[in-house]
């Protein structure tokens, strides 16, 4: 019965598609090509940096795609079908023009050649350039952020480019947020990776910045979309691209904190295409410090820690790219990337145990070695009908593996000699992940589309670790396990696209998920699972009406799911902190997500913004909870607490004056979590927010400035506030021909930063901090070499049906990425 429904809604689909073989009629084969020109001013023969150029359809007023000329006034628009369209260039004191243009199949690019236009007799009073839509755009389904085009995330990592994205909020370790939720799912070129599977946090430390071209924000995911992810997707597009022709480019950075270096190398020719990239970066070692303090509220007993650390990364990460197309109707797609990234850290910490008579002081000396490690293979055939255009059938499959080693070398001197120790602790973590899916689009008329697919996902986790248990009677005895967790994911979807009268566009579909989960121990085998089972029937709907003027009013309304990844359910017992230990739950269930959004956009008098409003609804919400065991110590867990409501705000603004763009907005939310801790009812009401200012000088047409700024407050659970995070930094960059020269300045006037957490329950009240370099300064360096057309290709295979896990100071916590089925 497990394939039942999937396939159901595919013959569905393909019903359809027999009852309706009308509409819009039978069109030949398609292909993509591109078209590109230069602007110039027909007096001076000079080129008019970056004008405005639109792209429609030959006789419509609906725009297709949009860009800006570069500092030559060139301009190009790439992966256009074949057809004819008009071209529209707009310059500030300049009229606008329009150049009709037409690509065909036996020649798909055109090259318009020199545009002359003559300045106009009047210069307008009032100037209005949406130059913005180079770094922000606010598409239909999505924003989209062009890190690319940002001069001072050079030289950092994948971090530093999603703290600058509207909506979403990044903490000290990396955690990623949106809309004040950790639940979000990260994609890498529209696919999912096994390298978060684990940690996301330290994932996104696998990329350099550099590597990055744009990132993706999708709130209201269709059908199509995995269900995971409950408060969205992220879909990080790297600079890898296949092309026609030779080309490649070398980035390098230097600083005090960061060091990389990422090349890649594209070839091309007719229908064969390869590309490549690798990447090496390290961060130097750097010294901080950390305090913890917690009071028994009943006993009035007293933990203290207080220490210094010193850490440093290193990592790695390549890939490999290769298509062919065997004719206009079918093609294949492979790619192969590995990654590794490993840190380590030593540490001496001081502390005391005062309880109920007792007293302990203690000394401990601990080195950690943390390496992850791993790679994706997928393969993607595509079928394209010759009967109707857009009708397309794609088959893809995905093999991920991700290896994860902890490793910790503890040694304690207490004044009572029965805590003494001197041990090893270790984790080693698998992930192994088999996905196979195929997706077929129809278009029934222009204006309706269908879209449905079906999806397996075979998942099985392995933790192998070596630790041990504490008693404050007996000490340290071994405590050596292997957990196995196997999860079968079996999904099928029906997406229906409609617009109507040019104005309107509905999106709505169903989305089937059936999961199927047992867990088995090597040792413990009373505390195996098995038979668990959960059907989800998951719909969404969005209607989104546009205005004259680029007004656009939009209204969702989705459902998702988020399953725990191995960080949550990890039942390593991570005691290399015995005060304040850490262990994962198995026995989660899933959080089921519920949300509705109304957003509008509008850009009047040189101002652009977008708003949404927003309310989401969660059961079984996942927390880390903070409760004392036998010993009187911290243990740290995971839990389905209850539910959590949320009401939110999320606005974006932008203006740019001649040379100089502003753009600032925040979130913000309500956070009311109401359920059961350790029996006993739990409530908490509070709210959360984040503001952001940041901008952009032209110096010149090839000398650029960036700043910008971040404030996010403490993020809030049923038990008390994680850190609060700022930031603010600035970056210059110099354009030549062939290559670029900048520099990066993060937090030039403090050398440290702080950050604290928070607890307090009935019966215990906790606090940490921890202290770490952050005063970051560097200079990069680019070069690029060739002359390519580009044509970039996606895998269809696409994972995000976990939650993820992130540091939550010194709890031995996780925030969360989220995973779920995607297209």
């Amino acid at each position: 019965m497990k394939y039942h429904i999937s396939f159901l809604i595919l013959l569905f689909a393909l019903h359809v598609q027999a009852q309706f073989p009308f509409g819009g009629g039978s069109k030949g084969p398609t292909i993509k090509g591109k078209i590109e020109g230069q602007v110039l001013d027909s007096l001076t023969q000079e080129a008019l940096s970056y004008s405005s150029i639109a792209l429609k359809k030959k006789g419509s007023s609906i725009t297709l795609d949009g860009v800006l000329a570069d500092d030559h006034g060139y301009f190009k628009f790439s992966d256009v079908n074949n057809g004819a369209y008009d071209v529209y260039i707009s310059y500030v004191g300049y009229p606008e023009k329009k150049v009709s243009v037409e690509t065909t199949l036996k020649s798909p690019d055109a090259n318009i050649g020199s545009i002359l236009i003559p300045p106009s007799a009047n210069v307008l009073n009032e100037v209005e350039i949406v130059e913005e839509r180079l770094l922000i755009e606010n598409k239909a389904d999505k924003l989209v952020f062009n890190a690319e085009n940002d001069a001072s995330i050079a030289g950092g990592d994948a971090t530093d480019v999603l703290r600058k994205v509207p909506m979403l909020s990044v903490d000290l370790n990396g955690n990623v947020s949106l809309r004040g939720s950790q639940n979000v799912r990260i994609l890498i070129n529209g696919k999912p990776s096994g390298m978060f599977s684990s940690n996301v946090a330290d994932a996104l430390k696998m990329f350099p910045a550099d590597q990055i071209k744009k990132v993706e924000v999708i709130t209201s995911p269709s059908a199509k979309y995995d269900a995971e992810g409950s408060a969205g997707i992220i879909n990080i597009i790297t600079k890898k691209q296949n092309i026609e022709g030779i080309a490649g480019s070398i980035n390098a950075s230097v600083g005090n904190r960061q060091n990389s270096l990422f090349a890649n190398f594209n070839a091309g020719k007719g229908r064969f295409g390869l590309s490549s990239s690798a990447a090496v970066f390290y961060s130097t070692p750097g010294t901080g410090s950390n305090d913890f303090t917690r009071i028994d509220k009943v006993t009035d007993g007293t933990v203290t820690q207080l220490g210094t650390h010193k850490s440093s990364s290193l990592g790695a990460n390549g890939s490999i790219n290769a298509f062919y197309d065997f004719n206009g109707y079918n093609s294949i797609n492979s790619s192969f990337s590995y990654r590794g990234f490993g840190f380590d850290n030593e540490g001496t910490t001081r502390g005391s145990i005062s309880q109920q008579g007792f007293l302990d002081n203690f000394i401990r000396e601990s080195k950690g070695d943390n390496f992850f490690s791993g790679f994706d293979w997928s393969t993607d055939y595509t079928h394209k009908f010759a009967q109707k255009e857009g009708q397309e059938l794609n088959i893809g499959v995905q093999y991920s593996k991700q290896n994860n080693s902890q490793d910790f070398s503890i040694e304690e001197t207490h004044d009572l000699s029965l805590l003494n120790r001197n041990t090893d602790l270790n984790n080693e973590g698998v992930n192994n992940e088999i996905t196979i899916q195929a997706d077929y689009e129809h278009p029934i008329t222009k204006e309706i589309k269908i879209e449905t697919g079906v999806k397996t996902i075979f998942r099985n986790i392995v933790s192998d670790y070596n630790t041990q248990a504490f008693d404050i009677n007996t000490g340290y005895t071994p405590l050596i396990e292997q957990f196995n967790y196997y999860q079968d994911v079996y999904a099928g979807y029906a997406s229906f696209n409609f617009l109507i009268a040019r104005k309107y566009s509905l999106i709505t579909g169903l989305r089937y998920e059936q999961t199927a989960i047992k867990g088995r121990f090597g040792q413990a085998q009373e505390l195996d699972f098995d038979n668990i089972q959960y059907d989800n029937f998951l719909p969404n709907l969005t209607i989104s009406r546009t205005f004259t003027g680029f007004r656009t009013l939009k209204l969702g309304y989705s459902q998702r799911i988020q399953r725990p990844s191995l960080q949550f359910i990890n039942p390593f017992n991570n005691n290399s902190d015995f005060i304040n230990r850490t262990v994962g739950n198995p026995l989660l269930n899933p959080e089921l997500v519920q949300q509705v959004e109304l957003g509008y956009n509008f850009t009047y008098k040189g101002f652009s913004t977008f708003s949404a409003l927003f309310y989401k609804h969660t059961d079984d919400i996942i927390e880390q909870i903070l409760s004392l065991d036998e010993n009187q110590l911290s243990v740290n867990t995971y839990k389905n607490i209850g539910t959590n409501n949320s009401f939110g705000l999320n606005t974006f603004i932008s203006k740019t004056i001649n040379l100089f763009t502003l753009r600032t907005g925040g979130n913000i939310a309500t956070y009311h979590a109401q359920g059961l801790i350790n029996g006993e009812a739990a409530e908490r009401k509070s709210y959360e927010y984040n503001i952001f200012l940041n901008g952009e000088m032209k110096i010149s047409g090839t000398f650029k400035a960036d700043f910008f700024g971040f404030f996010r407050s403490p993020v809030r659970t049923i038990q008390g506030d994680n850190p609060a995070f700022t930031i603010y930094g600035l970056g210059l960059r110099k354009e030549f021909k062939d290559w670029s020269v900048g520099i990066t300045l993060i937090e030039p006037f403090g050398a440290n930063k702080y950050f604290k957490t928070n607890i307090d329950t009935e019966v215990l009240k906790q606090s940490s901090s921890i202290g770490i370099p952050f005063r970051s300064f560097g200079a990069n360096f680019r070069y690029k070499f060739g002359n390519v057309n580009f044509k970039e290709r996606k895998s269809k295979v696409k994972n995000s049906d976990l939650k993820q896990g992130g540091d939550m100071q010194n709890q031995g916590g996780a925030g969360s990425d989220r995973g779920g089925l995607n297209k």
